[in-house]
């Protein structure tokens, strides 16, 4: 049977791999033949036995001839071997020499995109010399391949003096230990002391002829015939030499396998010490750079690049059906299963909030990853830089990624589908975009709302049904496979495996609790689950404390596996473990993907773009294109310039404006709490001591408030007045929402100054108690006042009675209208107290008790009835227009009373003293409505206009309320254009850097 040995690290890193393949025997076509399996086979480090001396013929001369042809025959060998060294050394250190430096040139950095460090005047005197020219004055090959050794003589020299050498050695045994053990040690001093790279060599060749012995010796064994003894029921059991020989094999292959291993994680951590160098020089670079140096502005980085493409899409409310499948990194699993963990060793930083089995991811994380000189964290909306190297600053952005989760998850929600956007940079991290998920649950819990698991499937079935999209299918190694419910739904989404790749995380416990170790390799292997991938990974991300720090984490895993039975057994292979490999791995698919299907999405926006640019030619010919902000804008110049417009409001205006509308909210207050019980008395020093106790206690306790309001009010109206004005001209009707919102917003916000109130309270109170008319003007005026009031009264009163009464007999004659029982009731109750009124001229303001009790028994006799309460409601109309009446007679005699005024009524039956009072209050609102006018344009119209501001400020900084007062499709169609026009260029830039990226 025969026995094949694999590498177990042969993948362990790419220049391992190249160099296994380089020097394995597969590409060696002209391979020797194999030996037997009792043939042993010996290396330059290997010594060879000792053979037994020639027997002695007894004569001296004999003994001396021997010795003599022995010393002859090594002084040749020696010189031969002298020769043998030399040739053999020119020609392996010079092949060896040639290798290692292609091998170290293919390990160098491109430095292609630091070519712009060269100073130009370098390019101008390479453009200026003719290398053409130069090329031709070089010696040509041919003269330069004479100088050369001939390397078909040393070839033939090698091939003469190792048959010479093998004969000789062949012959005489003696000679061939003592030649060997020289050679040996010359060999192993000038051709294996080439450092770790020919050991590597060696021990590879090494292995696999003892591979080759024992599948010979194996083969030779089968193939040999059974002995005649033996019967066809029992096979011939081996001899113990046999036995013997196959252990010592077996012990040789482990021995070798073993040191093998050793070598190669030697040759592994020389290799990560050269890259550690590499990042420490990428850095300072970059560091240069960053400070600017050579004067030169930076260009965004690819990875940059694309992350803003998919910044712009999370916030694209999609039409037409184009949807984003620009690839990235989709990170599911189950709840604790280590999805985070993972994402923070890619990251090299503890960047995400850990809770003890809680459910800490509660909103999709955007992760864009990015290679720079310093360790640091940014949001998109924040220009803050958390330094991962410091813990307060990882403390921070913890409790920073935990706040935004909480607030983005609306009442009543567990988790929210709203993507918190973050950048890592960083030396030597890889270049990718991954989105943190949350993670899979099987069972609603106390606390969480109903529809969770509901809500979590879909946003991940919304992230995986990308066709572009990469899933990083995380598992717990150290539970059941049989309980995990995210391979289940990879599977529905990817079933063919062609953008899934599957992690393994806790294998050190899945270790130390299986009993059958070959469990893990089974899932490795893709034999245990359904699902298929396109790779599978163990990793181990933690030491199972929450505070340990990556780099002890990391130290912690490699020690694992190097001394894990699962990678010494064969179960797992060298490139299946660690998350440095799973990190190198994922980044070189997700580019693959994207350098796929990029240029396919490009052209899908173009197309979308095309579709929504001839739809708005064909519905908005004449408009430009102004998108949500631009539009807000423009509105906010025209609200302001409709403010602006109050201050150009005369004094004049002002001043009509507020006595009028004081007038109209204080005139009911005063015909009726002041004029009218004043009037009631019988003479004028009653009358004036009523009027001035009834005006000190309004103009303590009602009449600044009342004149505040009125000026709040009047602003109001007038800002008003003037956006509709505006509007007329040529205003754009989907800013009529803003506007109103500009507006209640602005006068919620406005608070009317307080302490005018006591110096407004002083004025007016003096205004009333001045009583001097100083000339025939003013009384005029007063009178004209106090007519046009009582009039304006009177025609009040006539309505109100008129509808109490209903309609007379000439509208009923001929409109056909007829009066309710109410309205018949009414009109009785008032022919019954006109009666009353023309026989009682001077009758007070109020019914006594036994006249309403006089009217109802008068009414009870005709058949009609009524209650008090309508007979007293009835009277006070009728008596207010009976006074009125009387009033305006008097104000007619009043009018030629300003001569017995200055002699104050003496000599004199007539009395004005009712046009005083309204001259007092005429000027009462004279000199309030100044004080208020100036109290206006002084100060509260720019108060104003300072709110409207804040209030624009406020609105501008608010995309939601933005797009609940902006709307239409016109408004919509302009985003659209402006976001895929702005995908669409993003796009292309990409494009173009990918291309000259490669």
């Amino acid at each position: 049977m025969g026995i094949r040995f694999r590498v177990p690290f042969q993948k362990l890193h790419p220049l391992s791999r190249a160099i296994h393949h380089r020097y394995c025997g597969n590409t060696n076509p002209q391979r020797t033949p194999h030996r037997t399996a009792s043939a042993r086979y010996f290396t330059s480090i290997s010594r060879l036995p000792m053979r037994p001396p020639k027997p002695n013929k007894g004569s001296g001369w004999q003994n001396y001839q021997q010795q003599r042809n022995f010393w002859v025959a090594r002084l040749a060998a020696r010189l031969l071997k002298l020769r043998y060294i030399l040739l053999g050394s020119a020609v392996g250190g010079g092949y060896t020499a040639k290798k290692t430096y292609d091998e170290w040139k293919d390990m160098l950095p491109d430095f292609s995109e630091y070519n712009w460090v060269i100073p130009d005047f370098v390019w101008e005197l390479s453009e200026q010399i003719d290398l053409d020219k130069l090329a031709k004055a070089l010696p040509e090959m041919e003269e330069i391949a004479k100088l050369l050794p001939d390397f078909d003589k040393i070839g033939e020299n090698f091939t003469f003096l190792k048959s010479l050498l093998s004969s000789e050695t062949s012959s005489n045994p003696a000679l061939k230990a003592t030649d060997a053990s020289t050679a040996a040690s010359h060999d192993g001093d000038k051709q294996y002391k080439k450092g770790l790279l020919g050991e590597l060599i060696l021990i590879q060749q090494q292995i696999q002829q003892h591979e080759e012995e024992v599948r010979r010796a194996a083969a030779t064994n089968s193939a040999r015939p059974p002995s005649p003894e033996s019967t066809p029921s029992a096979s011939p059991s081996p001899s113990p030499p046999q036995l013997n020989r196959k252990s010592s094999d077996r012990e040789k292959i482990d021995q070798l396998q073993e040191e093998l291993l050793r070598t190669q994680l030697k040759y592994q951590r020389m290799l990560e010490r050269l890259e550690k160098e590499n990042k420490e020089l990428r850095k300072v670079v970059l560091q240069k750079d960053d400070k600017g140096i050579h004067q030169r502005k930076v260009k965004k980085s690819l990875i940059d690049l694309y992350s803003e493409v998919l910044d712009i899409l999370s916030d694209y409310d999609a039409n037409y059906n184009t949807q984003d499948h620009l690839p990235r990194v989709v990170v599911v699993g189950d709840q604790s299963a280590g999805k985070t963990s993972v994402l923070e060793m890619i990251a090299q930083a503890r960047i995400f909030p850990r809770g003890s089995g809680e459910m800490m991811t509660r909103s999709p994380v955007k992760v864009t990853l990015s290679e720079g000189p310093h360790h640091v964290a940014i949001f998109k909306d924040s220009g803050r830089e958390f330094d991962l190297t410091k813990e307060e600053d990882l403390a921070a952005l913890r409790h920073e990624i935990e706040l935004r989760m909480r607030k983005s998850v609306k009442e009543g929600q567990t988790v929210s589908s709203e993507t918190i956007s973050l950048s890592v940079k960083g030396p030597g991290i890889q270049r990718m975009v991954l989105v943190d998920l949350p993670g899979v649950i099987s069972t609603v819990t106390a606390g969480m709302a109903s529809d969770t698991k509901d809500t979590i499937f879909s946003i991940s079935k919304a992230y995986m049904q990308n066709p572009n999209a990469i899933i990083l299918c995380i598992q717990d190694g150290s539970v059941d496979a049989e309980r995990s419910i995210v391979t289940d739904l990879v599977s529905q989404m990817d079933p063919q495996g062609k953008r899934t790749i599957f992690v393994l995380t806790k294998v050190d416990l899945a270790e130390k609790n299986l009993a059958s170790p070959s469990r893990i390799q089974q899932i490795v292997e893709g034999k245990l689950f359904p699902m298929k991938a396109l790779g599978y990974f163990a990793v181990v991300t933690g030491k199972g404390s929450s505070g340990d720090r990556i780099e002890s984490i990391k130290d912690y895993e490699e020690d694992f596996f190097q001394n894990s039975r699962l990678l010494r057994d064969g179960m797992l292979k060298a490139h299946q473990v660690t998350t440095k490999n799973l990190s190198l791995a994922v980044s070189d698919c997700f580019w693959k993907m994207v350098r796929e299907s990029v240029e396919q999405q490009a052209d899908v926006f173009k197309a979308s773009r095309f579709n929504l640019e001839t739809e708005w030619k064909n519905n908005y010919p004449r408009l430009r294109e102004l998108d949500r902000n631009e539009l807000f804008e423009k509105a906010k110049n025209e609200i302001l310039d409709e403010v602006i417009s109050l201050s150009q409001v005369t004094p004049q205006h002002w001043e009509a404006i507020l006595q009028k509308k004081l007038w109209e909210r204080v005139s009911t207050h005063v015909i009726e709490n002041i004029y009218l019980p004043a009037a009631q008395t019988m003479d004028s020093g009653t009358f004036n001591t009523t009027v001035d106790i009834k005006l000190k206690q309004w103009t303590d306790k009602q009449l600044p408030h009342k004149a505040l309001e009125v000026a709040w009010e009047t602003l109001q109206e007038e800002f008003a007045r003037f956006m509709a004005e505006y509007k007329g001209k040529d205003q754009d009707d989907i800013f009529d929402k803003l506007k109103e919102a500009v507006k209640d917003e602005s006068i919620k916000r406005h608070k009317w100054n307080e302490r005018a109130l006591d110096s407004l309270r002083v004025i007016q109170h003096n205004a009333l108690e001045d009583r001097s008319i100083t000339d025939k003007p003013q009384w005029d005026a007063a009178i004209q006042f106090m007519e046009e009031t009582l009039q304006s009264r009177l025609r009040d009163t006539e309505s109100v009675i008129k509808d109490m009464v209903g309609p007379d007999w000439k509208q009923r004659w001929l409109n056909w209208k007829n009066r309710t029982p109410d309205q018949h009731i009414r009109n009785e109750t008032k022919n019954e107290l006109d009666r009353l009124l023309k026989l009682h001229d001077d009758h007070t303001a109020y019914l006594a008790n036994d006249e309403v009790t006089t009217v109802r028994k008068n009414l009870e006799g005709r058949g009609v009835e009524v209650d008090p309460v309508l007979i007293k409601d009835t009277w006070h109309q009728l008596y207010r227009r009976h006074f009125l009446h009387k009033a305006l007679s008097h104000c007619n005699l009043c009018k030629r009373g300003f001569y017995y005024y200055q002699r104050h009524f003496v000599d004199s039956e007539l009395e004005c003293n009712d046009v005083v009072l309204f001259w007092r209050i005429q000027r009462m609102l004279i000199i309030t409505a100044n004080t208020l006018r100036q109290q206006l344009t002084n100060t509260e119209v720019r108060r104003l206009e300072k709110n409207v501001k804040e209030v624009l400020d406020d609105f501008g900084e608010d995309t939601e309320k933005k797009t609940q007062l902006i709307t239409g499709r016109r408004v919509q169609l302009a985003e659209d254009l402006k976001k895929v026009r702005e995908i669409q260029e993003k796009l292309e830039a990409f494009i173009e850097a990918l291309h000259k990226e490669k």
